[in-house]
């Protein structure tokens, strides 16, 4: 593959601001897509304490050499103080889709 594809995580406890984020990351051309998912439910360390919070997954699919400008505009529009982003190369798949991602993400 000439490009690196990635796809990248994050969770948001509010479904309304997901969709914001899932909206602005495709206007910007960051992502050829994100799907959001949920509720789930997240049991985590936070402040000494462990909690539980429902939550909404955003899977995003990109280009690797978008990532730090996605990142970026994840961390500036969420509402975590620790936003979870984390990002997994894409090894291989459907070449016509790896294409569509080509031609949707600057």
């Amino acid at each position: 593959m000439a490009e690196e594809y990635i796809e990248v995580r994050t969770t948001i406890d509010k479904k309304d601001v997901a969709v914001e984020i899932a909206r602005m990351l495709v206007e910007r051309r960051l992502a050829s897509c994100v799907q959001i998912l949920g509720p789930i439910e997240s049991t985590y360390w936070w402040r000494d304490k462990i909690d539980t919070t429902e939550e909404w997954l955003l899977t995003i699919k990109t280009k690797k050499d978008v990532y730090f400008e996605l990142e970026d505009a994840i961390k500036n529009n969420h509402p975590y103080e620790v936003p979870e982003i984390i990002a997994t190369q894409i090894v291989g798949g459907n070449s016509d889709y790896l294409k569509w991602i080509s031609d949707e993400v600057r």
